[in-house]
């Protein structure tokens, strides 16, 4: 004969162990539920990054942009893309060089010039020489050739400022492989962001190039060069080693948008027909 022993659950203990049951229950879905609610308080504050991440891409946009020239995904190369504009008449108040003056105007943009390790070098080269100082906000201007470099308010010239230590932080060997000139030293240019006119600013500039050497959207956002024409707004998107040179009149009327994140940077080179303005290639003094 098989014995089979059963319990009496509604003995004297009875209410206590489902009490303890009850309690049991209750601390687990507390549990549960404090997980769920820290979940979800992650999940709220990665929503929140990301709003604000495309928040700061959203305003670092201009809403009047009617055609990007060139994106920075894009490598343009071996041929440059080319955009023909009609010349203005900001060419006739100056002398004319017959086989230089612009006859033909128009903009370009090329990845097929400056490889990315000479782009590169060539930053690291600015962030040395912009690390000695640098303006109290907007654009930080050095100029190799002249040696402006923005300090404060001002400019100081580097290789009286700084004299013989300024060898420490550049070779011979870095004004031997590259071209550096910016004459935008000569004029005040923290507020970078309005448009302008290289002929009217300058008024030896004939043609102007720009090399990129940081990219759009990675190193900063913000920041893309703008060409403002009649008929609507036409950006090009940085890209380290990508240059974009254009005449320089008025019919290449253009402007920079706000870096609203990072670091931007960016080499101009400009060229002219006036022999008396050519300079030579800059070396240490």
């Amino acid at each position: 004969m098989a014995l089979l022993r059963l319990r009496n659950t509604k003995g004297p203990n009875a209410a206590e162990i489902e009490r303890k049951i009850k309690r049991g229950n209750a601390l687990r879905q507390g549990s549960s539920w404090r997980g769920s609610r820290g979940l979800l308080a992650l999940l709220l504050v990665a929503l929140c990054a990301c709003a604000v991440a495309a928040w700061l891409y959203l305003t670092s946009l201009d809403s009047d942009i009617t055609e990007t020239l060139a994106r920075r995904r894009e490598v343009i190369s071996p041929q440059p893309r080319v955009y023909s504009v009609q010349c203005s008449e900001d060419y006739e108040n100056y002398k004319r060089y017959p086989g230089c003056t612009p006859q033909k105007c128009g903009r370009a943009v090329t990845d097929g010039v400056v490889t990315s390790e000479e782009a590169e070098a060539l930053r690291r080269l600015a962030e040395r020489g912009l690390a000695l100082a640098g303006s109290e906000g907007g654009a930080s201007i050095l100029d190799l050739h002249s040696g402006a470099l923005s300090m404060g308010k001002q400019f100081v010239n580097i290789y009286r400022y700084f004299g013989d230590q300024i060898m420490d932080v550049f070779t011979e060997e870095d004004f031997k492989l590259y071209r550096i000139n910016s004459t935008a030293a000569k004029t005040q240019h923290d507020e970078y962001w309005h448009p302008h006119i290289d002929k009217e600013t300058y008024g030896s500039f004939d043609y102007t190039s720009l090399l990129y050497l940081s990219d759009y959207g990675s190193d900063f956002t913000g920041g893309r060069f703008v060409f403002m024409d009649q008929n609507g707004n036409r950006t090009v998107e940085p890209r380290s080693g990508r240059v974009s040179f254009f005449s320089s009149g008025s019919e290449n009327l253009h402007r920079v948008e706000k870096v609203t994140w990072g670091t931007r940077y960016a080499i101009t080179v400009s060229f002219t027909c006036n022999p008396s303005y050519a300079i030579s290639d800059p070396s240490l003094p």
